[in-house]
């Protein structure tokens, strides 16, 4: 409540009191209030010239990390008596150390600084403005200003390193990299042997299959080693990664695909990366460390959702990913998932699942009882019976029970394409 309501209250009662009861000696007592305040409207700040500045310590930052906020507010009017400087946070961040809120006096030409650190989870986090609110000496008057200093926060999902990811598409790029092209050439993995050429060097030389023939000479013939399309599809349907309590698989599913898209990118594939919740969000595919920027940039901000169009995989855009190329999806899964997973597989798409194991999750939060033993029982042997058919369509499945640390797995898993796959070419 505004400290110029209590005088005006009574002002206005003693001015209405003199009329009713035609008398003067109301309208005397009246008058310090009214002296009061038209003290304070006179004494109002009539040029009110604020500026604000901003500046962040850091603005990419890991998940529960400290970052401190500077504030810089200069009074480029005149004098002001009181301000209360109050700077707007965003949702979802939290005040670890310090305050946001100051009450100051600034003379012409003044400057005031403040700082405080915030934390938050993951996400994409804008500074707009510092509000002021500017007030006489004697509170009267009050006015509000808002004081543009803009300033953004990245808090990255967690980045683990893998040393290794096998995969093997049906169709590589034409640059050099670390995936057998299943064609021959210059590389580190035998391929086959084929007639001598003039300019072969002496060591590629199979002289155990040129001694069988007189007049020819066989040299070895080694498996070109390229780089491959990747496209990694990160599940947000809420139907797939909600569960009860308000637990939640999806910052899971945000780490393996952030760990996945830095390592394939680092053995120099071109990755993309599609968020697949209530809308789409399509990161274009590229390469290096620019792109390992736009992919961390996405998944900052990837949130999970629901949506009538988007609830099953039927209406993935398949369009977006190379043919014959390598798709990884990163969801927990849903019965209703395995019938476009096999679609997939017959576009000609190599497929790799890599599924956060949701019946393990949802049973650590549950009583041990034997009624959810029991029930326990009968979903893992339904995901069981899903996680195989999935993979006698020739689909690569990695069943992560989040209890495990995820490199752990793809080092047990990925270090090399499985058996079938490399026997088969994919």
């Amino acid at each position: 409540m505004s400290r110029s309501f209590l005088p005006g209250v009574i002002v206005y009662s003693l001015i209405l009191a003199s009329i009713v009861a035609v008398r003067g000696e109301f309208i005397a007592l009246a008058l310090p209030f009214v002296m009061y305040l038209l003290a304070g409207f006179l004494r109002a700040p009539d040029d009110v010239k604020l500026e604000a500045a901003r500046h962040l310590s850091t603005e990419r930052a890991a998940p529960g990390s400290d970052v401190v906020v500077t504030v810089t507010v200069t009074n480029r009017g005149s004098h002001l008596e009181e301000v209360l400087l109050e700077d707007i946070l965003p949702p979802d961040l939290t005040i670890r150390v310090g305050l946001s809120r100051h009450l100051v006096r600034f003379a012409k030409g003044a400057s005031y600084t403040f700082s405080y650190t915030v934390s938050g989870p993951r996400g994409g986090y804008g500074f707009e403005s510092v509000e002021a609110t500017i007030k006489d000496r004697l509170a009267v008057t009050s006015r509000k200003v808002r004081l543009e200093a803009k300033g953004q926060l990245f808090v990255f999902p967690p980045v683990t390193r893998l040393r290794h990811v096998a995969i093997r598409p049906r169709r590589t790029r034409v640059y050099a990299g670390m995936i057998p092209a299943r064609v021959g050439g210059a590389g580190t993995e035998f391929f086959g042997v084929r007639e001598y050429q003039p300019g072969d060097p002496p060591h590629s030389i199979n002289w155990r299959a040129s001694a069988r023939h007189e007049e020819l000479l066989f040299s070895n013939e080694f498996q070109q080693e390229r780089v491959a399309d990747v496209g990694i599809v990160l599940d947000g349907r809420l139907r797939t990664n909600q569960f009860t309590r308000g637990h939640s698989l999806f910052e899971y599913s945000v780490l393996a695909a952030a760990a996945l898209a830095d390592a394939l990118l680092t053995q120099g594939n071109r990755v993309g990366m599609l968020v697949y919740a209530s809308f789409l969000r399509w990161t274009f595919p590229g390469y290096g460390r620019v792109q390992r920027e736009r992919i961390l940039y996405a998944l900052a901000h990837a949130k999970p959702g629901g949506s009538e169009v988007f609830s099953d995989l039927e209406h993935m855009p398949t369009r977006l990913f190379p043919p014959e190329s390598q798709i990884i999806l990163v969801s927990p899964l849903h019965e209703d998932d395995l019938s476009p997973l096999v679609q997939l597989r017959a576009q000609g798409y190599q497929v790799m699942v890599v599924s956060p194991n949701p019946v393990q999750f949802e049973l650590s939060y549950l009583p041990k009882t034997q009624t959810v033993e029991l029930a326990g029982r009968v979903v893992r042997m339904e995901r069981m019976l899903l996680l195989q058919k999935i993979q006698r369509a020739g689909i690569q499945v990695l069943d992560w029970d989040v209890n495990e640390p995820f490199d752990l797995l793809v080092k047990r898993k990925l270090s090399r394409p499985p058996a079938w796959l490399r026997a088969v070419g994919g």
